[in-house]
């Protein structure tokens, strides 16, 4: 019987996986290096859908010291995102500490019981200031080298409402479909009422896209928050829809007409 590549993929999330990231990765603390490796990999826990770099402890140029041993946490989400604490660990291991010269990185090092990644340590994304695979600074969390975004230049008609109110017509978007999530039609500013939007203070980071900006919509006196986002200075693969304006199907009404032009 045919299987869906989606599900196919998806079919191992409760195993503890790794792959080989061929890449120099970096981290650093108060702008020094404390993490430098050729030989990183990215592990996913059991359940967790965004991966985690892992070292060997001879990349780390600080101490582990304070190990700590860790079984499977039994109370947790069923799935685990990057909003859940890379203290949520979904298999037993040893939780470390990292001593840098500027900070003691708590629990910030896990090495899981398991032979395959005995002489790796899986890092906290969180506790490190800055990423880097190269020289090319990474946001976020680490790129999944399993997940891409593809930019169409598109002749689909997109009409946006907020209520009665046409906040967007246009018949050049860029689509933009990133694995496992919803396609997204990203519009020419000179094709949304821009007057209708009002900048809002929210920003948030993609992974492949970069750091993205919002902003509300004020529709008969009401105000819709953070419906609209862009890329003004987007990562590379999200060059395509750079300082184009995307709204979110589940705030707005966002139509697509099938056909093209």
């Amino acid at each position: 019987m045919a299987i869906s590549m989606d599900e196919a993929t998806m079919s191992d999330l409760g195993s503890l996986r790794w792959v080989d990231m061929r890449r120099r990765v970096r981290a650093s603390v108060a702008g020094r290096t404390v993490v430098d490796s050729t030989d990183a990999l990215q592990v996913w826990e059991p359940d967790r859908v965004v991966g985690f770099y892992a070292v060997p402890r001879a990349d780390i140029g600080s101490a582990l010291s304070a190990p700590s041993p860790v079984g499977a946490a039994v109370r947790r989400p069923p799935i685990l995102t990057p909003d859940d604490e890379f203290s949520i660990h979904s298999c037993a291991g040893t939780s470390w500490d990292i001593t840098t010269p500027d900070r003691v990185l708590a629990g910030a090092g896990f090495t899981p019981d398991d032979p395959d990644l005995a002489d790796h340590v899986i890092l906290d994304w969180d506790a490190f200031d800055e990423w880097r695979e190269e020289e090319q600074v990474v946001v976020a969390h680490p790129r999944d080298p399993f997940k891409r975004i593809d930019c169409l230049r598109s002749s689909r008609h997109v009409v946006v409402r907020a209520g009665d109110q046409v906040i967007a017509d246009s018949r050049r978007p860029t689509v933009l479909l990133e694995t496992y999530l919803p396609v997204r039609h990203y519009l020419p500013r000179e094709d949304v009422r821009m007057d209708l939007l009002i900048p809002s203070e929210t920003v948030t980071a993609c992974a492949y896209k970069g750091r993205a900006t919002y902003w509300s919509v004020s529709v008969d006196d009401a105000v819709v928050p953070d419906v609209a986002w862009t890329y003004t200075d987007p990562l590379t693969d999200g060059g395509p829809v750079r300082d184009l304006i995307c709204f979110y199907d589940e705030r707005v009404e966002v139509t697509v007409d099938a056909s093209t032009g």
